[in-house]
């Protein structure tokens, strides 16, 4: 028999292994970030706390989960070094009263309208990025701060690594942890009840207990101390221009990467989909409550909420039950934390943006759809080479040129064997902007021949246009010629319309 809380809560034990998945991934994001940004790591700490707890309670993406943005790391750190720490809780306060503002008047729903493609470039870009920023912790070095640059840095990295011991050691133990995680899958049935995250992260926490070994581990110090809410004179600042511009570029980014990320994990699971302006709400209000205790701004993190995901989370709980270890790990236990090697962190982090990067998806795209193909490939490099926001833009900016290239596309191929009906095949969009050439193409046909028209190749076939092929089949089959037959999109084998 099911006992009370598993009726209640059918799902609390995949929600449950997820949580605990997710948790092992915004670890080190967490940590990252805020080093990164040039603020306590701490800091990334609380905003990951309040993302599980507060944005995780809320309605929007029931799967998608929030902590500090990498995204956004340049800005921060740029913020604070003008600003002042204390300013940035004003600036992160009032993203978030912004973002409530805009998800209230449903602004958010229009984030709905992004190419497939896009998003896929961007799970890919973001993937790239992510390995090659962890491969440098994995070799005890420090990463490059761009991810242009931390692709490209990564020979000279390994040449280094090749000549030092520590280095070498902490490699082989995030090798080990890819490896363990990559064959996790094969392992017993009942040894895979384990979360393959937790399993590996505990066989590399053991080996470096028992051998010793030379690697850099999590260090965490107090939360109430890092905790520091913004004084009332920090928003006296806001009287100049480029605090202003400052919250307005975090508004607009965070509330793009965060609606950019709810499409990218809709494509990842079959639940419900994302309410667009309630999600936005949960991001204002999660990034309040970081700005009222000075913490770094919020946004959602495709990294672990594609971990989430993948890790079998059915609801919001699992994402509100990695806020509550985040927050008794380090709070309560922050000695436990100082065991776990940031190498077998990395190895978590490079397993997960290998995932993202769809390699067989593109070479089934690059054959069908070349097209979107391209975008997906040129997004992708796009945010490795400027950033993850502008990536985006260059992506939906290549789109629409598509688009708008496609729309106004249409080509008539005929073929005449001499003998017999000529086949025409119409392909591309048929709009009444190509009308008046794809009639002239037409009725240039002899007009004592047979002829099979194949429409099965247009994309798009409007009223106007319909109506004038209707017409011109009809004045085509006047003069005693043989109807013409018509194989429509819909229809694979229409008979005559005339």
């Amino acid at each position: 028999m099911n006992s009370p809380l598993i009726s209640r809560f059918p799902h609390l034990r995949q929600d449950f292994a997820a949580s605990l998945v997710v948790f092992l991934v915004a670890l080190p994001l967490c940590v990252g970030v805020a080093v990164a940004s040039g603020v306590p790591a701490e800091l990334g700490l609380v905003t990951g706390i309040v993302g599980g707890l507060v944005t995780g309670l809320m309605r929007g993406s029931s799967l998608q989960v929030s902590g500090p943005a990498a995204g956004l790391t340049v800005l921060v750190f740029e913020a604070v070094q003008e600003f002042g720490l204390p300013m940035l809780g004003a600036i992160v306060l009032t993203t978030g009263v912004l973002q409530l503002l805009m998800g209230a008047l449903k602004l958010g729903r229009y984030f709905r309208a992004i190419s497939v493609s896009v998003v896929e470039g961007m799970l890919a870009g973001i993937g790239l990025v992510l390995i090659a920023g962890q491969l440098y912790p994995a070799m005890a070095a420090k990463a490059p701060d761009s991810g242009l640059g931390k692709v490209v840095g990564l020979p000279r990295a390994f040449l280094d690594a090749l000549g030092d011991g520590p280095a070498l050691t902490s490699l082989a133990l995030c090798a080990g942890t890819v490896v363990v995680l990559a064959l996790w899958k094969h392992a017993p049935a009942k040894v895979r009840s384990v979360p393959g995250p937790l399993a590996a992260v505990g066989l590399a926490t053991l080996a470096a207990l028992v051998l010793s070994l030379p690697v850099a581990t999590v260090e965490v110090k107090g939360l109430l101390g890092a905790v520091q809410p913004p004084p009332l004179d920090a928003f006296a600042g806001f009287a100049g221009v480029g605090v202003l511009g400052t919250v307005v570029a975090f508004t607009l980014i965070a509330s793009a990467e965060s609606l950019f990320s709810a499409a990218a994990v809709d494509r990842l699971h079959t639940g419900p989909r994302t309410e667009y302006d309630k999600e936005l709400i949960a991001q204002g209000a999660g990034n309040a409550v970081c700005g009222l205790l000075g913490a770094l701004p919020m946004t959602a993190v495709i990294v672990r909420s594609a971990a989430n995901v993948q890790a079998g989370a059915r609801t919001k709980a699992s994402r509100v039950l990695h806020g509550v270890w985040l927050l008794l790990f380090a709070a309560l236990l922050p000695g436990v934390l100082a065991y776990i090697p940031i190498p077998a962190l990395a190895g978590i982090l490079i397993y997960s943006g290998a995932k993202l990067v769809p390699v067989r998806a593109l070479v089934v795209l690059w054959r069908g759809h070349r097209g979107e193909a391209l975008i997906l490939a040129v997004t992708a490099v796009s945010i490795v080479a400027v950033s993850m926001f502008e990536g985006v833009l260059i992506g939906l900016a290549l789109a629409i040129v598509k688009t708008a290239w496609e729309a106004s596309h249409l080509r008539l191929e005929v073929v005449d064997k001499g003998a017999g009906p000529i086949e025409a095949y119409l392909s591309g969009n048929a709009t009444f902007l190509r009308l008046p050439k794809m009639l002239d193409s037409l009725e240039s046909l002899p007009q004592d021949r047979p002829v099979r028209l194949d429409l099965t190749g247009l994309h798009h076939l409007d009223h106007a246009c319909r109506t004038a092929l209707e017409n011109w089949a009809e004045r085509h089959s006047a003069t005693g010629t043989e109807p013409v037959e018509v194989t429509a999109p819909e229809e694979p084998a229409r008979a005559t319309v005339a």
